[in-house]
């Protein structure tokens, strides 16, 4: 089953996987605002025969080797795949394991990723999760110079770092390109120092654009077939003029290795966040205290808007930027300043790329209508709480009346009780659950509990038929529902069912 794999240096890769940064390679061992480099002059056209050997040429003495230690984790060899094929044998032999002797706890461990030059005195730009918690950092030029590298900067959400080595000479560079211009099917090389063996180079093209990953709120990576492999992080993503389009970041992979599913941070995001590192050296991240899900097109029936475009507010955190400006549940932000909403993403992003202190107009439809709010944008000190988009695989509850499928009741003591609902909810629990109608196809289960219809709060059972009864003679061709469920609250619209 896929699963996604954040950041790790040292994991055995059992089944399909999203592999975010896997191309640090780990392995253990014991220890007693700069100018713009120069465009690679490549001419943009293949070489006859279709030989990518001028953009190599020009491009590959910029691409480094990054090696990082840190202090090892208690799992380091007792936990290891062998071992535990070598404990499961003697179980079912029923023969004693045999002693080990104590891991001694001097051990380092250590990664090896990539990365690429783009100035001539020495500032390198790389993946955070290359040198993530490292406490040495080397970089190995291509001619095989090793030098110690200072950390200018690293920004965790964008997944970015940026370093400096100093140097005797000017190093070669590599100049950033334009992602925008990529288009799918353009050709790439991807450049890197995979498994550790030496920088390697790998063609391909542009398979997809726009791929989210659900690893932040800058997820729009370029995917590509070019073969990327641990140790490929950091390294360069090019074009026929031999420029950065990207920077090599994940692969997906049912076994840890290479099958043609490789991800890339497109140039033209990478290029702004590396500036403001090499500048201030962290990127203190907008926060506004929501959590927001998509806006599908029975939501938009239900509440009136023209289009399914926006960030329907499931919750406001209580103290936050957002509860100050008077966002309420149920508002769908259609506009952040003079920026549009059309998914949770945008407004994830554009959050995140506004600064602490902020002051900054939210558009957002409620009650049929326009309401423009002004907030003053918080701070993201613990790394966690920017705008973030909810997984839609989670949001499939609704409830209404019979019309809708399903059986409606008052919340009673005792199924308080039985729910562990505090007084503080009100609303109507579902009791029953029609299989063949739009609420069951909505998710609705029986022991939800509707908290509001339409963005009205109500309070037993009759306000929930009568709110759903309105809605269907105003000709709303649907009914918002915020349901609670486990102590999570979410909005779900639900289609009346055909006559």
């Amino acid at each position: 089953m896929s699963h996604i794999l954040r950041k790790h240096r040292a994991a055995a890769l059992v089944g399909a996987a999203i592999v975010l940064g896997a191309a640090a390679l780990p392995f253990a061992v014991s220890s007693s605002s700069p100018a713009l480099a120069a465009a690679a002059e490549t001419g943009g056209i293949l070489a006859s025969g279709g030989s990518f050997a001028s953009i190599v040429d020009a491009d590959k003495p910029a691409v480094v080797t990054i090696t990082t230690t840190m202090k090892a984790t208690s799992a380091s060899a007792d936990n290891s795949p062998m071992d535990e094929q070598f404990r499961r044998f003697f179980e079912e032999q029923g023969i004693p394991l045999p002693h080990q002797a104590p891991q001694q706890q001097s051990q380092h461990a250590m990664a090896l990723g990539s990365g690429f030059i783009i100035s001539p005195d020495g500032v390198i730009v790389t993946n955070n999760h290359v040198i993530d918690n490292a406490i040495d950092i080397k970089v190995t030029l291509d001619d095989g110079t090793e030098l110690p590298a200072k950390l200018l900067g690293a920004d965790a959400k964008s997944d970015l770092a940026v370093l400096k080595v100093q140097a005797p000479h000017q190093l070669p560079t590599i100049a950033w390109g334009d992602s925008d211009k990529l288009k799918l099917g353009d050709q790439i090389l991807a450049i890197g120092n995979p498994f550790g063996i030496g920088t390697t180079v790998t063609a391909g093209i542009v398979s997809a654009r726009g791929r989210d990953l659900h690893s932040g709120p800058y997820d729009d990576f370029i995917q590509i077939d070019a073969p990327i492999n641990h140790g490929n992080s950091g390294g360069p993503l090019v074009d026929r003029d031999g420029n950065v389009v990207g920077i090599n970041t994940a692969i997906y992979s049912p076994n840890g290795g290479s099958v043609g599913v490789g991800f890339a941070i497109p140039s033209d995001e990478a290029r702004t966040i590396v500036a403001k590192l090499q500048k201030d050296g962290s990127i203190d991240h907008g926060y506004l205290g929501v959590q927001i899900q998509p806006v599908t097109q029975d939501v938009a029936d239900a509440v009136g808007l023209g289009k399914a475009e926006g960030a329907l507010v499931a919750a406001v955190t209580g103290g936050t930027p957002a509860a100050h400006a008077g966002i309420k549940t149920g508002d769908i932000v259609t506009a952040v300043g003079s920026e549009s909403v059309k998914t949770p993403k945008d407004l994830s992003r554009l959050v995140a790329d506004l600064s602490p202190g902020a002051k900054e107009t939210l558009t957002v439809w409620r009650d049929g209508k326009t309401v423009d709010l002004n907030v003053t944008v918080g701070g993201n000190e613990d790394g966690q709480k920017q705008a973030a988009a909810e997984s839609s695989d989670d949001q499939g509850q609704a409830a209404g009346q019979p019309s809708l499928g399903i059986g409606l009741a008052d919340l009673t003591p005792d199924i308080r009780e039985q729910l562990n609902l505090p007084r503080s909810v009100a609303g109507a629990v579902v009791a029953n659950v029609n299989p063949d109608k739009s609420a069951a196809a909505a998710g609705i289960q029986p022991g939800d509990v509707i908290v509001s219809v339409n963005d009205k709060p109500v309070h037993d059972a009759r306000d929930v038929k009568t709110a759903v009864a309105d809605a269907g003679k105003s000709g709303r061709k649907s009914v918002l529902l915020l349901i609670e469920r486990g102590g999570n609250k979410t909005f779900v619209a639900v289609p009346f069912s055909a006559a």
